[in-house]
């Protein structure tokens, strides 16, 4: 028996290596990924990146392959579009600002959509896509181009993500989260609010439904079109597996989560040497 185990040992990072189809999002979203991606290629899983061919940070990789579709749009227009909201995102704005400023960007991910439907809609990476037998896909759900082709290939989901907009995450998960403790996004509320801070909080949450509605309409239409059946956003993100939560709980207010929401909060610290004395 231990002579066989001792046999078995050289092949056993050769059995646990799966294959990882990667669906990233840009800009930082990518930075967070990058690091986690070459460290499971470093020990030995296969990734396959498919990623836009004008794109602010997401570029070729010595760690692991990158597949490029076309887009109906320029380089140019993509640095110009990040720098804007780079500039904007130091700004101190109004209440109402802030959503005004969400609308700007639903601007920008209409264009993220219509390249979303040049991936879906390239028949020869499609096929390969299907060909090559994916153990998993890995996303950033954001812009939800993702959860759209993990339904189509039938592959388990692996969330990577800092949060969906109008807590579509705890929606989908069916994790409670109720108006009287868990403040939502651009309140500036705490988790111990007094009677006026609970009822702006209960106007922003039921109005998240409509925003949402209009960030996402694009994307629900595409998925419908593609899977050729009714389709909701929420049921799509309700298909995960895991959600890879990338903050500290420690950090939030409390507030009920469910068992497939692992917090990884500083993955992507680096371990720093000490100083000298």
């Amino acid at each position: 028996l231990y002579a066989g185990l001792v046999l078995f040992l050289p092949f056993w990072s050769l059995a646990e290596g799966g294959k990882l189809l990667v669906v990233p999002q840009d800009g930082s979203h990518w930075l967070s990924m990058r690091v986690v991606l070459e460290k499971l290629w470093e020990r030995g899983h296969e990734i396959v990146a498919v990623i836009p061919e004008a794109t602010l940070l997401m570029k070729s990789s010595q760690s692991f392959t990158i597949k490029t579709y076309s887009v109906p749009y320029t380089q140019e227009f993509v640095d110009r579009s990040y720098r804007s909201i780079g500039e904007r995102s130091f700004d101190k704005p109004s209440f109402l600002e802030k959503f005004t400023f969400l609308l700007n960007i639903s601007e920008l991910t209409s264009m993220f959509s219509s390249a979303c439907r040049h991936l879906l809609y390239d028949e020869e990476l499609m096929r390969y896509l299907h060909d090559s037998k994916f153990d998993a896909v890995m996303m950033d759900p954001v812009l939800p181009c993702g959860p759209i082709v993990a339904e189509y290939l039938s592959l388990p989901s692996v969330y990577f993500t800092r949060g969906l907009p109008c807590t579509l995450d705890y929606k989908a998960t069916q994790c409670p989260s109720p108006f009287s403790y868990v403040p939502r996004t651009f309140t500036s509320s705490s988790d111990h609010m007094t009677f006026t801070e609970r009822v702006k909080n209960l106007l922003v949450g039921f109005s998240e439904h409509l925003f949402c509605y209009l960030f996402y309409l694009k994307y629900e239409n595409l998925a419908s079109e593609f899977l050729h059946r009714e389709v909701t956003l929420l049921e799509l993100f309700s298909k995960a597996s895991v959600w890879l939560m990338r903050y500290g709980f420690v950090f939030e207010y409390p507030r009920p989560v469910m068992p497939n929401m692992v917090y990884i909060g500083g993955i992507n610290c680096k371990q720093k040497k000490p100083l000298s004395e």
